[in-house]
């Protein structure tokens, strides 16, 4: 079996020197052929510069660099374009996803399960505000995106081969993997672990991109948010009915008109925001839909080390080395300049 690992990294200079005295060891104890496959989502500190060493010394690290920041979802979908092995794991490089847990994925695999997915049920090193932001995000997908997609239950998995092929046939521009893996419904095992806390650095999923990833989820998998103003629309003439009613009835039983202009400057402003709510979420699905029509990449690699220079998947793009776009050969005679010929005949 050859064991493929693919890391997505952004700015993670000072996790690296700890992360590969624990993963290499484990992945060596497994006495099978392994590949580590690095994707640097544009960063900007001394990460390339880094593992550039490591794969110089050894040809199993294996790295490709975005010409800019793709996101970690873009990360990840490149790891599996280009990862070979029978087995895949994805994983974080801070080391609150343990390589300790590899071997154990592996036996569960093997018992024919096309995904091992890892639940968390501790988060050490974590605020309370964080540690809640995450519990509101898993049952914000669960109740708007999939029911399926399990509680805690993040990145950090592994993939059988034909899992991994099946998940490459999608090539949506906005990505949520968790929700691709809930909806081609996998045969899923769930491991629980305790998440340790960082070992360096700081989280680069703050709470802004954990609302993004939300919204990126909902807006890929339902339709839900446009369906919401016409729900508060409903209400909102179902209150204008009764109101209009109590005005009328409250007019004829105390024989007086009854102001009102504070209630209709209220629905007013209530109308209106609902209405400029649902133009705007009817721009996003609109410019989503611009974004696919488009067929852009979904990433572009501008360098890589130990792996090959090719493109395995539609809607993505490598930069060719400068080399292999100027040419090298000298020009002969007839294509010198005059000068040059003049002196050659003199």
């Amino acid at each position: 079996m050859f064991l493929s690992v693919v890391l997505p990294v952004y700015n993670e200079q000072d996790v690296l020197p700890a992360l590969f005295p624990h993963l290499l060891p484990v992945l060596e104890s497994l006495r099978m052929e392994f590949e580590v496959i690095f994707v640097n989502d544009g960063s900007t500190d001394a990460t390339q510069s880094i593992l550039e060493q490591y794969a110089q010394n050894d040809s199993r690290i294996k790295l490709l660099r975005f010409s800019r920041n793709f996101g970690q979802q873009a990360g990840i979908t490149a790891g599996l374009d280009f990862a070979r092995g029978d087995a895949i794991v994805v994983m974080d490089a801070d080391l609150q996803d343990p390589p300790e847990l590899i071997p154990i994925m592996l036996e569960n695999l093997s018992k024919g399960f096309d995904v091992v997915s890892t639940r968390k049920i501790s988060r050490y090193g974590e605020t309370y505000c964080k540690r809640k932001t995450a519990s509101l995000f898993y049952q914000l997908m669960r109740s708007t995106v999939d029911e399926r997609l399990p509680p805690e239950v993040g990145d950090f998995r592994m993939f059988s081969r034909g899992a991994v092929i099946a998940i490459k046939q999608f090539r949506e521009q906005h990505r949520f993997m968790r929700g691709l893996v809930a909806w081609l419904g996998l045969n899923e095992c769930i491991l629980p672990f305790e998440r340790p806390a960082r070992v360096a650095g700081e989280t680069k999923y703050s709470s802004i991109k954990l609302a993004k990833l939300a919204w990126t989820a909902i807006s890929s998998f339902t339709a839900l948010p446009l369906k919401l103003p016409f729900y508060a629309g409903v209400v909102l003439l179902l209150s204008g009915v009764v109101f209009s009613v109590y005005t009328f009835v409250a007019g004829l039983l105390t024989q007086q008109s009854l102001s009102a202009w504070s209630w209709l400057v209220s629905l007013q402003l209530v109308v209106h925001g609902i209405t400029l709510a649902a133009i705007g979420l009817l721009g996003d699905y609109v410019g989503r839909i611009y974004d696919e029509a488009k067929q852009r990449p979904l990433y572009v690699i501008a360098d890589g080390k130990n792996i090959a220079h090719d493109s395995p998947q539609s809607r993505t793009v490598w930069i060719p080395p400068m080399e292999s776009v100027i040419p090298t050969r000298q020009p002969n005679e007839m294509e010198q300049p005059a000068w040059q010929a003049e002196r050659r005949a003199a």
